[in-house]
């Protein structure tokens, strides 16, 4: 977010933005499905999930926003537009909410900085959308060992290295691959006595040339 921008314009930049900090405990509700928002989220430390409810009482986990990241800044883009999804704390975390509409107009002292955080904003739009296309890489099998295995293989070249840890528990990743937990831990058993992987909790190691 603040890429390129030097702490005394970040200082004074945030004064612009209508910066404000906001604390939560672990699975407390940030915002809530069917509310709608004029600013984005910075998560400043913890992390927090991306939660789809259905109707019948099952949820999904559509994404994962990590420290340095943000969220709601395509809600925020559209006034009114109201969230089809909660965004929930998954530990205690710190966020720092900034005006969408400050950022989007044209600065009255012309500041660098100020258009610098709006080819920064660009820049995490076109990322976000990376990420959504490849979850959608991830579910399009049928399969649950070929899930894993896509997830798993996209973990390992993100971290260069096969061995890593990723940011869901077990309950967590079944939901962002849309698969029952007790089936998925029972495939990730079956793929460590095969030898494809290695894992204790939520670190892995991809064994071989997987």
């Amino acid at each position: 977010m603040f890429h390129g921008i030097s702490e005394s314009e970040i200082s004074e930049l945030l004064s612009c933005l209508g910066a404000k900090e906001r604390k939560y405990k672990k699975d407390e509700i940030i915002i809530r499905a069917g509310s709608s928002v004029s600013e984005i989220g910075l998560v400043e430390s913890g992390s927090v999930n991306i939660v789809v409810n259905f109707y019948w009482g099952n949820s999904h986990i559509f994404g994962h926003v990590g420290k340095g990241q943000v969220f709601a800044e395509n809600y925020a883009a559209i006034p009114g537009k109201e969230l089809l999804c909660d965004v929930v704390a998954c530990e205690e975390t710190e966020v720092l909410f900034l005006s969408m509409r400050n950022m989007l107009t044209t600065c009255p002292r012309g500041c660098a900085f100020h258009t610098r955080i709006i080819q920064n904003m660009l820049r995490i739009s076109a990322q976000k959308n990376l990420n959504l296309s490849s979850r959608m890489m991830h579910t399009a099998s049928k399969s649950l060992r070929e899930r894993l295995l896509s997830y798993l293989s996209e973990q390992a070249l993100e971290h260069r290295s096969s061995r890593f840890t990723i940011p869901f528990d077990r309950q967590q990743l079944a939901d962002y691959l849309a698969v029952d937990r007790s089936a998925m831990s029972n495939e990730l058993s079956k793929m460590q006595k095969d030898g494809l992987i290695t894992y204790h909790k939520n670190e892995f190691t991809l064994n071989g040339s997987t």
